[in-house]
């Protein structure tokens, strides 16, 4: 796995006319986040969790159980609805067990809860990324008018605090595609952050010597912003899009949890917590594993971003 991710990068090196034994920042970054465990380890499970959400279909088809199909011979009905078996009725046939009250397979909901988490945060990503770059490199290099105005909407925005008024626009607009009006509402709130480290980076970027240049050679302003500065933000972008995803799979898991996210029958991590709620004394799995996951799978993408923005900046001083 590790391996493939060096060759690209060399590949994409030698494209731009990098020689192919140079020490590129890539290759420098790459060198040493593979020195690192908790890197590796941190991968290794976001590379399960990616195939896991990619290949839901085809791992429930060979389980058997899909996400919505009701297993009653599962659960016991006299207790409640209780799983039958051991920690909440883990077997051969239900991998993680199955749901108290209805017996829907919880593996199969984990897997189809990963789609749904990591379409929307990427999607999220996605979208603030591409706003807060170009509304944050506008107003940096710009600044005047078009800084005032950017940066008045980031201030309202930044203001606001997001969680409640997250809330009260999903309750209020239709269930509809929720998926889609949870991308909606993240990105609304979440491009600010940003653009403010862009049009900082911008400012200081706009009076550098190949900025000059460029101007000098008649290159004009649109030109000189993605042409120039763009590439030297690079580094910062990255970083910026990976911590922003598990900030999004939190936050929708908070908002399935409090239910005004991902709507029933539609598996959602934050979703499940919430129906485990009533069952903790009983059937504690049920809580355990979608919370496993979910913390897992924010903690890996948060060291990993913590480590490649540490390795970038040890590359820039470097270099």
């Amino acid at each position: 796995m590790s391996s493939s991710v060096p060759s690209e990068l060399t590949t994409v090196a030698e494209e731009v006319g990098a020689p192919a034994g140079a020490p590129t920042p890539a290759r420098r970054v790459i060198a040493t986040l593979r020195k690192s465990p908790p890197v590796l380890l941190s991968v290794t499970f976001i590379v399960l969790v990616v195939l896991l959400a990619i290949l839901a279909p085809l791992i429930t088809a060979i389980s058997g159980w899909g996400p919505y199909t009701f297993d009653k011979s599962a659960v016991d009905s006299d207790l409640g609805g209780v799983p039958i078996g051991a920690l909440g009725g883990m077997s051969g046939e239900h991998w993680f067990g199955v749901e108290p009250g209805n017996g829907r397979d919880i593996f199969a909901r984990i897997a189809f809860g990963a789609q749904v988490s990591l379409s929307i945060a990427v999607s999220a990503t996605i979208v603030t990324t591409v706003l807060g770059v170009v509304l944050g490199m506008l107003a940096g290099f710009y600044g005047g008018w078009v800084d005032q105005v950017v940066s008045r909407v980031m201030d309202f925005l930044m203001a606001f605090p997001s969680l409640i008024f997250m809330i009260a626009l999903l309750s209020a607009l239709p269930a509809g595609n929720r998926p889609v009006l949870l991308v909606v509402v993240l990105s609304i709130f979440g491009w600010p952050y940003t653009a403010r480290v862009v049009r900082g980076q911008a400012m200081s970027l706009r009076t550098s010597e190949f900025v000059e240049s460029a101007r000098a050679s008649g290159a004009g302003g649109i030109r000189i912003v993605f042409r120039e500065i763009l590439p030297n933000l690079r580094g910062t972008i990255i970083v910026l899009a990976t911590l922003a995803v598990p900030g999004f799979i939190g936050t929708e898991a908070g908002l399935s949890f409090l239910g005004v996210g991902v709507t029933p029958p539609t598996p959602s991590w934050g979703q499940m917590i919430a129906s485990a709620v009533g069952w903790y004394a009983v059937d504690p799995m049920y809580f355990l594993i979608p919370g496993t996951f979910l913390f897992l799978t924010v903690l890996s993408f948060t060291v990993l971003g913590d480590h490649l923005r540490k390795a970038l900046d040890s590359g820039d001083a470097a270099s």
